[in-house]
């Protein structure tokens, strides 16, 4: 796949064009994607970084990073991404200059998007000029229960199983791993510290079931209120792993929330229940993967 940053990095070829956050590249993202490769042009993604609301000063938990929006991009059989840095220059752009500078320019022929659709300074331009401008316009319906808005209300509450019915794949925690407190070897359960950038979604604090590297994991989300912590910590337990992975990227799977965070009697106590969270990782199922 071909990323590209700015239009004149794309060869001019005849293409089909879907214009978006892609946040996530939930269920219903994935039905445009898919109407892309049926148009026989050369399917192609021009997204934005960073996020168009986080831009304008709104707070937005993005589901995704940048780098995993593009992977998710290429599983999709897109060929060519162009990433356009959302500047306030972008933002100026009328309808007409966008669609000659990010459309006209790459050779695009056909414009693949959702009925309200809309583009341009203002969100002034909608798919009626797009035909105007001398694109063809395919609408794909909208796909029902599944929006990124949705998705983090689902991870707000822990419930990462309807966040995977929506995504069509686990919800995923991507970082990189840092220098933690140690603690979880001392215990015998030596856990991963996972640094994520400040504007991804976190689920719910709690334990969670997972999965990373090919390996279950039990994952803690929260503070350590046990250790009376007051810091957010992300710590998964890669069960049977072995290895270094200070500085590595980590992408870790949440399969199902086990339980809330909690205080024990004893350090004992905590152990125990730690044992008892791996056996349920050991038992749990991973969410179905689902295309539509």
């Amino acid at each position: 796949m071909i990323v590209a940053n700015s239009p004149g990095e794309l060869q001019a070829l005849p293409r089909a064009v879907a214009i978006g956050s892609f946040d996530g590249v939930h269920r219903g993202h994935r039905v445009v994607l898919d109407t892309l490769k049926t148009t026989g042009l050369v399917p192609t993604v021009v997204t934005f970084d960073p996020h168009p609301r986080i831009a304008l000063g709104n707070k937005v938990e993005l589901l995704t990073t940048l780098e995993r929006r593009l992977e998710l991009f290429e599983a999709e059989g897109v060929e060519a991404v162009l990433v356009a840095a959302f500047t306030p220059e972008l933002q100026a752009l009328t309808p007409q200059a966008f669609a000659d500078e990010f459309l006209h320019a790459t050779g695009a022929e056909t414009v693949v998007a959702g009925s309200d659709f809309r583009f341009g300074v203002r969100r002034s331009g909608d798919l009626q000029l797009l035909e105007c401008l001398g694109f063809e316009v395919v609408i794909v319906p909208e796909f029902p229960g599944a929006s990124s808005t949705a998705i983090r209300a689902a991870l707000a509450g822990g419930d990462v199983i309807a966040a995977a019915a929506m995504l069509g794949r686990p919800f995923e925690l991507d970082g990189v791993v840092v220098a933690g407190d140690q603690r979880g070897g001392t215990l015998g359960y030596p856990t991963a510290n996972l640094r994520l950038e400040p504007d991804l979604a976190v689920p719910a604090y709690g334990i969670y079931a997972g999965a990373g590297l090919g390996h279950r994991a039990a994952i803690s989300i929260g503070t350590n209120p046990h250790y009376g912590g007051t810091e957010r910590r992300i710590e998964p337990y890669l069960l049977d792993f072995e290895g270094d992975l200070y500085g590595e990227r980590l992408v870790v799977e949440l399969w199902e929330r086990l339980r809330d965070e909690a205080v024990f009697e004893s350090e004992a106590a905590l152990v125990a229940q730690i044992a008892r969270d791996v056996d349920a990782t050991k038992s749990a199922r991973r969410p179905p993967t689902s295309r539509n």
